[in-house]
């Protein structure tokens, strides 16, 4: 197969053993360096896009990603509203929403929530699917039902079926003895549990309840919480469509959770950037190794030069010869990263790492994060050759073969 000759050269110098033993140390020392940062970038990376789309699920699945209040909107406004906008992307559900903040008090203990008040079965539709005991429907079928977190029903000493009392400190009623939170008793018809921090915060129950506790008015209008199909993708919705906004007084869920995803990008970032110093000392390896070559190959390269190299094709000899090392380097990387990224929990088992309650490594792959990643390595491996190949290049062959 036709070859250009700079190709044949380089892959030829690349693949041939070298008399130099410290050459060829620093150069496996480069391959090594370059596999080994980059199969712990790729597990790292993976685990912590696995650990922030578990923390999407759990916490963002479970409240408004976005809201909108409107003083003095109608029942008939909120209806042209949803059927305005139900079917424009990403918006996945919009429907009407209230909450409270409010004390749940039992015979054994008191706990403080906040209660999310729903007019729609699917409002929340992930909490369906970590329902533990009783039935999700009938929060919409029995009247002043309640669900909460399988941990607050042990914490409250409370099973299905039984009743709990209720309170809202923001809603008063004035009685002889002063003024007593609004509150009533509700039933128990059942429990989720979603492993985060949702299950010691949060309880559901219907909204005209809520707004019965809340003491409000049986004509007042409730706010609009609209689910998206990615909460990240918030800013793009408002700035594709920002007439939706128009007249609402509007929050998002980086209100509430925003500091926690902000943290867990940051830490995300500054752990990628440490890794991927890994990878550019390692590049920097490829440096040294073709100076080297160049200094210990001047005569060889001054008579390429005389049988009728160019110094172009001179440059590309020892570009090739480099990109050799970190295209190696960049495929052993890739493949152990994720044979390591998705083997991960077995391999942590097997030495004897295990995590508390039996917690498994979340693992996603980004496709997109995946391939900058390896360009990258190979653009770093290809900047590396190009000082040692332009020094290469300026060889002057009448002065190396002076005394040949």
């Amino acid at each position: 197969m036709f070859q250009p000759v700079s190709l044949f050269i380089g892959l030829r110098y690349s693949r041939a053993a070298k008399g130099n033993a410290f050459i060829s140390f620093i150069s496996f020392f480069s391959i090594t360096g370059i596999s080994l940062g980059l199969m712990a970038l790729i597990t790292v990376v993976s685990v912590m896009n696995g650990f922030e789309d578990k923390l999407k699920q759990t916490m963002l699945g479970y409240i408004p990603h976005l809201t909108l209040a409107k003083n003095d909107q109608s029942l008939a406004e909120i209806t042209a509203f949803n059927e305005k906008w139900q079917a424009t992307s990403p918006i996945k559900s919009i429907a009407p929403y209230i909450k409270a903040e409010a004390l749940l008090q039992s015979s054994a203990d008191i706990r403080p929530i906040l209660l999310q008040g729903l007019y729609q079965p699917t409002q929340f539709e992930a909490i369906v699917n970590t329902v533990t005991q009783g039935r999700w429907q009938a929060l919409f079928e029995q009247r002043y039902s309640i669900a909460m977190s399988q941990y607050l029903a042990s914490k409250l000493q409370l099973r299905v079926g039984e009743q709990i009392r209720v309170l809202v400190p923001s809603a008063a009623n004035y009685t002889p003895a002063g003024r007593v939170p609004s509150q009533r008793l509700f039933t128990l018809v059942a429990t989720f549990s979603t492993g985060s921090e949702v299950d010691t915060a949060i309880a559901f129950t219907g909204g005209e309840y809520v707004a019965r506790l809340l003491k409000q008015d049986a004509n007042t209008i409730p706010d609009i919480a609209i689910q998206l199909d990615d909460a990240f993708l918030v800013d793009e919705l408002l700035t594709r469509h920002p007439e939706l906004i128009d007249g609402f007084n509007v929050t998002d869920w980086r209100s509430v959770q925003g500091a926690l995803f902000s943290a867990v990008a940051m830490e995300k970032r500054i752990m990628s950037l440490l890794l991927g110093l890994i990878i550019l000392v390692a590049v920097f390896n490829i440096v040294s190794a073709l100076i080297m070559m160049v200094g210990e190959k001047q005569s060889e390269v001054a008579i390429l030069q005389t049988i009728g190299l160019t110094p172009g094709q001179v440059q590309i000899v020892f570009i090739v010869q480099g990109l050799y090392n970190g295209v190696f380097g960049t495929v052993i990387g890739g493949i152990l990263g994720l044979l390591l990224a998705a083997n991960i929990n077995p391999i942590l088992s097997a030495v004897g790492i295990h995590f508390l309650g039996g917690v498994a490594l979340p693992v996603l792959f980004e496709p997109d994060q995946l391939a900058i990643i390896f360009v990258a390595s190979l653009a770093m491996s290809f900047l590396a050759t190009l000082y040692p190949a332009a020094k290469a290049a300026g060889v002057r062959p009448a002065e190396v073969l002076r005394y040949e």
